[in-house]
């Protein structure tokens, strides 16, 4: 686990945002592995961004219908359903409106990667919103994240926008690595640039945003106790005043 003390290393030494420097962001793509990452890793920074008048768009990518495997009473459908439910429920606190979700409904657990069948498929669907919308910036998470879908979901992203003919910038917000990595985990400090948006006057947005992912934060889902939680312990990962971000190249 990435310790605050570690954490704050990459804080101090991140490149501050300003909201003065937001306004340049124009129109904003969020590309979140499953509903709830779009919250957890830069809701507050979505707040931000609406809050200046910013158009911003999410493309969640797997359906996330695999975080309750076991549960009778929410067979995959209807999980599909209910987290998609939570998710536009997060966006509304968010200021986002529903017309600018997108879903691809890949299978949570399995968004294909560059050598899986699948995946030229998945970023023929991702190019095409993202032709759609024509973003300036897109935040999608880390390229390392430690999960199978996240790192996917930025190899998708980056097959996608190297066919755009205006290429956005991109940033990489990280969720995972906090839990679950180690200190050789983590980028070299001179390998990367590290960015960070104070969220302080919208971070109980933010912290709103996330509660809305009800069958993740709790016990919605009670006939599964094998099923995903976001416990505290990992919640409190979430809970800063900032959030961090490491640009991207392609």
């Amino acid at each position: 686990m990435v310790s605050k003390i570690e954490r704050n290393e990459w804080q101090q030494q991140a490149v501050e945002i300003t909201l003065n420097d937001l306004k340049h962001f124009g129109t904003t793509v969020i590309i979140a592995p499953h509903p709830d990452d779009e919250s957890l890793g830069c809701g507050g920074t979505i707040a931000l961004l609406r809050q200046l008048g910013l158009p911003v768009h999410v493309i969640f990518v797997s359906d996330g219908s695999r975080s309750h495997p076991n549960s009778k009473k929410y067979p995959a459908e209807r999980l599909r359903q209910l987290r998609e439910t939570e998710a536009l429920d997060a966006l509304k606190i968010l200021n986002v409106p529903a017309a600018n979700a997108s879903f691809m409904r890949l299978k949570d657990t399995a968004v294909p990667n560059q050598k899986d069948p699948g995946f030229d498929a998945a970023v023929q669907q991702m190019l095409a919103s993202l032709r759609q919308i024509k973003p300036e910036t897109v935040l999608v998470t880390w390229e390392k994240d430690l999960h199978h879908d996240h790192q996917s979901s930025f190899q998708i992203l980056k097959k996608s926008v190297i066919q755009l003919e205006k290429q956005p910038r991109i940033l990489q917000y990280l969720i995972w690595i906090w839990e679950l990595g180690k200190q050789k985990d983590l980028p070299g400090k001179q390998s990367i640039k590290w960015f960070r948006v104070d969220i302080e006057t919208v971070a109980a947005l933010k912290k709103n945003a996330v509660a809305a992912h009800v069958s993740q934060v709790g016990r919605l889902i009670d006939d599964d106790p094998e099923g995903f939680i976001l416990s505290p312990e990992i919640l409190a990962h979430f809970d800063y005043t900032d959030e961090l971000f490491i640009e991207a190249t392609v």
